[in-house]
């Protein structure tokens, strides 16, 4: 077995040696790489976890890389794809905390198992090739990796074709994390190895599942859990001027509303990830919210008694991943503190501002909280879970 060479004969095949920069692969040695792998070819490459056995989702191949891996049937491989955009082409809706994750874990040592509903589920059997769906997804899921290595996303890219790529070891041992543990388990039994010298992290990537009641974690890995719950948490944060009567009953609303959505208590939002804030551009800290509104909301079931005053400022904008506002110019004075875009930061009740009661007969703030509602229910809808 000449490693350091061009081949390496040990089983039924010669297993070819193809050293890679790490940084910056060849293009033309990538090129033949995907052209195998397309070809049906089963390729050991590096990623920033542990190197990985690269095949086309194709029955036949599924079938080779099973044999060799000691892997039993039933047991589903996760896509890999090289572009995290990819991801739409396999999961149609994707609910707000997992883009959160594919946000700030993508691409990442994170592989994400994506629940699909019945009408999606359909959409994928009707548009994928039969096998490729057979392959990829089992009891209406599919999990999905995208990995940070220069190596795996061109040759990942390269690919026309769906690819899978398990760890690069027999059964349940110890993952490769250099080409040397690839061709000790599998020389003479894959086509070839892309050596692009040792993985970074040295473990496998977290598996993890999220849907409507939170994060699950199926396998440990690079990512904890903790990490990953404060990757993929939403946050709303609702705008007026003085944070006592308009943004603290939408607030109120809002959390109402996204619990009968969640089918959970109130209580229990931030435990499912999600948080809500209300601040106000005029920078008051610690007063309550009017009596008027407090009414208000007490008359829709909505208590908002214990509710302090914050003032907006640039941290809350950059952490918020939308902004609901009373009027445009909560949006203006948001972009000046913090750059809040206009895909951020738009008017809560869409092309309608939302006038402020302060000083109005209680009527008014009724009415006011009336708009509101309106306004957050159909926000709400618009969520995708």
């Amino acid at each position: 077995m000449l490693f350091a060479g061009v081949w390496c004969i040990l089983g039924s095949m010669e297993t070819k040696v193809v050293k890679v920069d790490a940084v910056k692969p060849d293009a033309a040695k990538i090129k033949e790489t995907a052209e195998l792998v397309e070809r049906g070819g089963l390729v050991g490459f590096p990623t920033e976890t542990v190197y990985g056995i690269a095949c086309k989702v194709k029955k036949d191949s599924i079938a080779k890389l099973d044999k060799i891996k000691q892997r039993k049937q039933d047991k589903p491989y996760s896509l890999h794809i090289g572009q995290k955009n990819n991801v739409k082409k396999y999961v149609p809706t994707i609910g707000l905390r997992a883009e959160k994750l594919i946000k700030n874990g993508w691409p990442g040592p994170l592989t994400i198992v994506f629940k699909l509903d019945a009408k999606d589920i359909n959409k994928q059997r009707n548009s994928l090739e039969k096998e490729v769906f057979e392959v990829l997804y089992k009891d209406n899921s599919i999990g999905i990796r995208c990995p940070n290595n220069p190596v795996a996303s061109a040759l990942l890219q390269s690919v026309t074709s769906a690819v899978v790529a398990p760890s690069a070891n027999i059964g349940d041992g110890r993952p490769a994390i250099n080409a040397e543990d690839v061709l000790t388990q599998f020389s003479g039994e894959i086509e070839m190895v892309l050596d692009g010298g040792p993985c970074k992290y040295k473990k496998s990537s977290t598996v993890v599942k999220i849907g409507k009641k939170g994060l699950e974690v199926l396998r440990a890995g690079v990512y904890s859990e903790i990490e990953l719950e404060a990757m993929s948490e939403v946050k709303f944060l609702f705008v007026c001027t003085g944070n006592t009567c308009r943004s603290p009953m939408a607030e109120g609303m809002f959390r109402k509303e996204l619990a009968e959505k969640l089918e959970c208590e109130v209580d229990e939002l931030e435990k499912r990830g999600y948080k809500i804030f209300s601040a106000g551009t005029m920078g008051a800290v610690g007063l309550p919210a009017s009596a008027e509104s407090i009414a208000a909301c007490a008359a829709k079931g909505i208590d908002i008694k214990n509710h302090k005053s914050r003032a907006l400022t640039e941290q809350l904008i950059k952490e918020s991943d939308f902004i609901f506002v009373m009027e445009q110019w909560h949006c203006e004075t948001a972009a000046a503190l913090g750059g809040a875009s206009s895909s951020k930061c738009v008017l809560l009740a869409e092309d309608k501002e939302i006038a402020d009661p302060i000083g109005q007969p209680q009527q008014v703030y009724n009415n006011c909280a009336e708009w509101i509602e309106k306004a957050v229910k159909k926000r709400i809808s618009e969520l995708i879970i």
